[in-house]
């Protein structure tokens, strides 16, 4: 395995290092000391000399395969000398009795002779009996030079005897052991070793070891997030990543007694072209394994943001029209962590079928009772299987028919058959594209009311998804490099179907009460299904993805058996399945502009409902921290005022009657206030604040203006935590004086809290009533007590002259954290004069980061701009923050100079602030290295 590797001997001379410690003096001033640091430095620079050149070797092109075989023969000669050494110049014996025996036994990874550049050392030293004196001073000895040189060893210290019988309880040694490799020392012990691991344990515990050895799996993929989709994976005990295949090999070793997969072909395990996608897929992951040690200088097995971009480069991979370079890396990445789950899956099913335990009752009846047969399919004990191979070929549509038969009866599907599958997806063609009777089926299992998700997952992961939609195909793995995207694009639409299903169900009443009500009331279930399963099929083709999806869903809509209207209906949706979610977290709801122009864009009462629940279950399954109470509350609000407008309520109820009705709601709603003091309470607000607000936070605020005056208090702050809403609502009351938003949102961000919406009012006597909806950094609210005190004492000392956010927010950390500093935000000011009749609408995108809104509402104190309501929403690295604005005369700007100048003015300020954050070139640890060679795996 070892002796493959080309020209060895530039890597380690192992003979010409043995005769360099073989002359050192072995006495002098210092004795044992000075030969042992001469020697130390023999070693620790034939061992630094030795990484350099496989790194070298790696750079300019050689394979994962050579290279992590190098590593493993370069850390052989280095023990091999190191033992030497200290057997015979250190602790020489003479007459070694029987006991005083070792051998060196590499175990683990490095037994398996694979070591990426930065893998622990993991050594057994093994020994005929109970450890003797010599033998713990030369284990000592060894492990201190070893650490000394850097590296990192695991190491037990065990005799023959204790190693079977730790094995026997201990899977983590049982496994390591299987992985045993001969290094140095005492050959014949180590032999005597695995010849009876493998007649003591390994024959008596096949089934055993196979049905841990899958929990185990089950455990880790648990650990890791159980997804082979996630934005930061990690390669090698992620799901999907190199352990996974370990898993495979270690069963294989273990139960079938084979050096490599390879050995499971003549055994009907694995055929010839599932062996070489194992190939394949083991040496990308490696490659990129490889990569990412040298490129962080340890051993990191993260694949994180900063380095997905340096690897992506060294890999060769380029942009392409739509998509990024890395983008292009990481679908190669996922499509590679999806191979391993189907050789998984295909594998673990093939062991279960094989080695499953039946009682003799069970086997006499299976051999009586034949399974029952299923439109040329077999119910084979749960799983579905096909009573004659050849039937795909002669009818393609069955394979359709296989996963439809399994969601209909809830049953799983036989790895034979999946196997067939795989072997014949070459034939979903143009023809079974158009076959009704495959579209047919398509449609049942997209909508039907038995877990749609699991079905879609199953198809997607056997290769029929993409083939039967090729615009499919086209995002499968795709993944968009930002913080907001967790998943990639058919993962996150898979889990949308999943989550719309629930929603039908009821399942999350609790959470989506209004999803959950209206979605019955929708017309057409499979137009809401088929929207959402196109509403992102048009990501990464470059251009806006909403536009050319919506070609997608003209196209595909009478395939699928669509009528017209439904299909229009589906093109709508996919067009404009962004708008709600734009309108409800980007516009003043409050704004009647904002709901008249929204539901003219909505135009019907059906198309409203269908576009909420797809926004709901869009949103949801971006990612799981991505959804919370208050996103629900907005879509409620703006659902129900665009429902009135579409309904008529909304038209004839104009401004100044709703402004009459409130109050007199809020007269009658405080009967013992005098009536000389309910008349000023109406006075004291501008028509604005009476129609913008419900009668409830009226009267809530009026009591709290009107203990405030007595009391002749400066500064009044009152906190409400609304746990559904996710969202502590701070109201403000104080003598109103410019630059007081940035000030209050200084204090805000200096303390932790996020403000996601604010509503800005002034009296007619100049007192500022403002409410900041706050939430902390996890989107959830701010309820802690201490984090409520803390965040009225630093109000008070803000508005005081106290603290000054700005230096609290602009200290010396860092902008931003290290690996995400790779995404880069254009700074983008937009400003629109159209979405309402009495502000003028700012909206500024930016790199989110501490303080951010704050010193944007610094910018418009410096125009001398009154900020009236504000909205705030963050996609991932993004943050957007919307702004209605008016002059300090509370007037909209008219003036095109004006605009310009508040354009120029905030363009120049997030510059400086991204300026500030900049990403420094350098990744932590690592050093300039030349231009790799491209490899095959960014054609």
């Amino acid at each position: 395995m070892l002796n493959a590797i080309p020209d060895r001997r530039a890597i380690i001379d192992r003979k010409s290092l043995l005769l360099q410690l073989e002359a050192l003096p072995a006495e002098g001033k210092n004795g044992a000391t000075e030969q042992r640091a001469q020697a130390l430095v023999l070693l620790k620079a034939a061992l630094n000399h030795g990484r350099e050149a496989i790194r070298a070797r790696f750079v300019a092109g050689a394979t994962a395969l050579v290279t992590r075989r190098a590593q493993a023969f370069l850390i052989d000669q280095i023990i091999r000398l190191t033992f030497d050494f200290t057997t015979q110049r250190v602790y020489r014996l003479p007459n070694p009795t029987a006991a005083e025996k070792l051998s060196i036994v590499a175990v683990g990874g490095y037994g398996r002779g694979e070591m990426a550049p930065f893998s622990d050392v993991d050594l057994l030293f093994l020994f005929p009996y109970k450890q003797t004196p010599w033998g713990e001073q030369v284990v000592e000895y060894m492990l201190y030079l070893f650490w000394d040189m850097g590296l990192k060893v695991g190491h037990s210290t065990r005799s023959v005897e204790e190693c079977l019988r730790l094995s026997m309880g201990d899977l983590t040694i049982r496994t390591a052991l299987l992985e045993q490799r001969w290094i140095w020392g005492e050959q014949d012990l180590a032999q005597s070793l695995w010849r009876r691991f493998q007649t003591e344990v390994m024959a008596k515990t096949g089934p055993d070891f196979i049905e841990k050895k899958l929990g185990e799996r089950d455990d880790r993929h648990q650990r890791m997030g159980d997804s082979r989709y996630l934005v930061e994976p990690n390669i090698k005990e992620g799901k999907g990543g190199l352990r996974d295949l370990h898993t495979l090999l270690w069963i294989a070793k273990y139960v079938y007694g084979v050096a490599d997969l390879d050995g499971l072909i003549e055994r009907g395990l694995l055929s010839a072209e599932e062996y070489r996608r194992y190939t394949q897929a083991n040496e990308f992951l490696w490659t990129v394994r490889c990569h990412l040690h040298y490129l962080a200088g340890r051993p990191e097995e993260r694949l994180t943001f900063d380095l997905q971009t340096e690897i992506a480069k060294a890999m060769g991979y380029a942009d392409r029209p739509g998509r990024k370079d890395v983008e292009r890396f990481m679908k190669r990445y996922y499509l590679a962590a999806k191979e391993v789950g189907d050789l998984t899956r295909i594998f673990a099913a093939a062991l279960e079928e094989r080695h499953k335990k039946k009682k003799p009752l069970a086997v006499l009846k299976s051999k009586i009772r034949r399974p029952k047969a299923m439109d040329g399919f077999v119910n084979e004990g749960g799983r579905l299987n096909l009573q004659d191979e050849k039937l795909f070929i002669a009818q393609p549509v069955k394979m359709l028919r296989l996963f439809h038969l399994a969601q209909e009866h809830g049953l799983d599907i036989h790895p034979d058959a999946l196997r067939l599958v795989r072997q014949n997806l070459k034939l979903i063609g143009a023809a079974l594209r158009n076959d009704a009777e495959a579209n047919r089926l398509f449609i049942e299992m997209l909508t039907s009311k038995n877990d749609p998700e699991t079905t879609l997952r199953r198809l997607n992961e056997a290769g029929i998804l993409g083939r039967f939609v090729p615009d499919f195909g086209r995002v499968v793995a795709q993944m968009q490099h930002d913080m907001y995207h967790v998943y990639t694009v058919d993962e996150h639409t898979i889990r949308a179907i999943g989550l719309l299903s629930r929603i039908e169900n009821g399942a999350l009443a609790e959470e989506h009460p209004l999803a959950v009500q209206v979605i019955h009331q929708i017309v057409s279930r499979r137009v809401l299904y088929v929207a959402l399963l196109l509403h992102d099929i048009a990501k990464g083709r470059g251009g806006d993805h909403s536009i050319l999806g919506e070609k997608v869903g003209l196209k595909l809509g009478p395939r699928f058996g669509l009528s017209p209207a439904e299909t229009e209906t589906v093109a709508w949706l996919v067009r404009w399945h962004l708008a709600m979610s734009a309108t409800a977290f980007k516009r003043d709801i409050a704004d009647p502009k904002t709901v008249v122009d929204f539901a003219n864009l909505i135009q019907s009462p059906e198309r409203l409902r269908l576009l909420l629940v797809l926004t709901v279950a869009d949103i949801r399954a971006v990612g799981p921290n991505v959804w919370n109470g208050w996103k629900g509350q907005l879509l409620r609000e703006l659902y129900y005022r665009a429902e009135e407008f579409l309904s008529g309520g909304f038209s004839t109820r104009g401004r100044e009657q709703r402004i009459t009705e409130t109050k007199q709601t809020v007269r009658a709603r405080l009967p013992d206030w005098p009536v000389k003091e309910q008349d000023e309470l109406l006075k004291r607000h501008y028509e604005n604040y009476w129609f913008s607000n419900d009668a409830e936070t009226i009267l809530r605020h009026a009591r709290l203006m009107r203990v405030a005056d007595k009391e002749k208090r400066t500064l009044t702050l009152e906190t409400r935590v609304d746990g559904f809403r996710d969202v502590t609502e701070l109201t403000l009351y104080a003598p109103d004086h410019p630059g007081l938003f940035a000030r209050v949102a200084g204090a805000i961000a200096a303390t932790g809290g996020n403000i996601v919406d604010a509503k800005i009012f002034t009296t007619t006597d100049g007192m500022a009533l403002d409410t900041f909806f706050v939430q902390d950094t996890e989107g959830k609210a701010f309820d802690r007590p201490d984090k409520l005190a803390r965040l009225s004492t630093a109000i008070q000392r803000t508005l005081a002259g106290d603290l000054r956010p700005r230096l609290v927010l602009g200290g010396d950390k860092p902008g931003l954290p290290s690996r995400t500093r790779v995404f880069k935000v254009a700074p983008v000011v937009l400003i629109d004069n159209n979405a309402s009749n009495r502000h003028t609408v700012v909206e500024v995108n930016g790199r989110d980061r501490p303080g951010f809104l704050y010193e944007v509402t610094r910018g418009l104190y410096d125009l001398n701009l009154s900020i009236r309501s504000a909205h705030i929403a963050t996609y991932g690295e993004r943050a957007v923050d919307v702004f209605y604005v008016q002059d300090l005369t509370g007037q909209k700007i008219h003036d095109e100079a004006r605009l310009r100048q508040i354009e120029r003015h905030l363009l120049k300020l997030l510059t400086q602030v991204e300026e500030k954050a900049a990403p420094t070139k350098a990744i932590a640890g690592t050093k300039a290295a030349p231009k790799p060679a491209a490899r095959k795996d960014a054609a």
